[in-house]
C-alpha cells in the first residue's frame, strides 16, 4: 500500500492524522507542520523525547522578554497564580483542539485574536480577578500587582519556548501542562494544595 500522502513510496506506519499508511519521511517532514498530529501517536511520542531541547538563550527577545528577571522568591510565593494560570490553559486546550502552542497566544504573534484564544484571554482575567478577590477575602486587600501578573506571563511564556517543537500544530507544550495539571479541579485550590510543583525554566 502506497503512502496516502506522497503515493510515491510505501506506507509502512498507520498516522493517526490521516487515519491511513503513511511513509517514514512524510510522517517526518510533515508532523506537526501540515499534520494535526493527536498527543497519543507513538510516533510523535517517540520524535519528542529524541528532539533537541530548546533553549531560551535562542529564543527571538520579543518572545521570552529576557531582561525580566525571576527570582526563586517571586516564583515560590507566587506559585499559586502561576499554577491557576498554566493549569488554566491546560484545561481549556483539553477541550478545543483548535488551540496549539502557537495558535494559544503563547507563542508571540501579532495577530488578532481568535475566538478560542479570546476565551483563553478572558478565562486568565478571570482567574485572576478571583484570585485577587480571595485575598481581598482573606487579607482585606489584594497583594497581587499588575507588574507580578506580566512577570507570571512571561514564565508562561519561557515554558512555552521550551516545551513547543516550534512547528505550526505543535501541541508539546499544552501536554506538558496536561502532563503536570491532570486532574480537573478549581485552578486557584488545586494550586495551594501542598503537592504542587512546577519544573520551572
Amino acid at each position: 500500500m502506497s503512502c496516502a500522502i506522497c503515493s510515491d513510496r510505501k506506507g509502512k506506519r498507520f498516522c493517526l492524522a490521516v487515519h491511513g499508511r503513511i511513509c517514514p519521511q512524510c510522517c517526518g517532514e510533515q508532523r506537526e507542520l501540515t499534520l494535526d498530529c493527536p498527543s497519543e501517536c507513538p510516533y510523535l511520542q517517540q520524535a519528542r523525547q529524541h528532539e533537541k531541547p530548546r533553549q531560551l538563550e535562542d529564543a527571538p527577545p520579543q518572545e521570552v522578554f529576557p531582561k525580566i528577571e525571576l527570582s526563586d522568591e517571586f516564583l515560590r510565593d507566587r506559585e499559586p497564580v502561576i499554577s491557576g494560570i498554566l493549569q488554566t490553559l491546560g484545561r481549556l486546550s483539553r477541550s478545543d483542539r483548535s488551540l496549539t502552542d502557537r495558535g494559544s497566544g503563547l507563542v508571540y504573534e501579532q495577530v488578532p485574536p481568535s475566538l478560542a484564544q479570546q476565551a483563553l484571554i478572558e478565562a486568565v482575567r478571570q482567574l485572576l480577578e478571583e484570585f485577587r478577590q480571595v485575598e481581598r477575602e482573606h487579607l482585606g486587600h489584594s497583594t497581587l500587582k499588575d507588574a507580578e501578573v506580566l512577570k507570571v506571563l512571561v514564565l508562561t511564556l519561557r515554558l512555552a519556548h521550551i516545551h513547543t517543537s516550534g512547528r505550526p500544530r505543535s501541541r508539546g507544550f499544552l501536554d506538558f501542562l496536561h502532563q503536570q495539571f491532570p486532574a480537573a479541579q478549581s485552578s486557584i485550590a488545586a494550586a495551594d494544595e501542598p503537592g504542587s510543583r512546577i519544573i520551572m525554566p
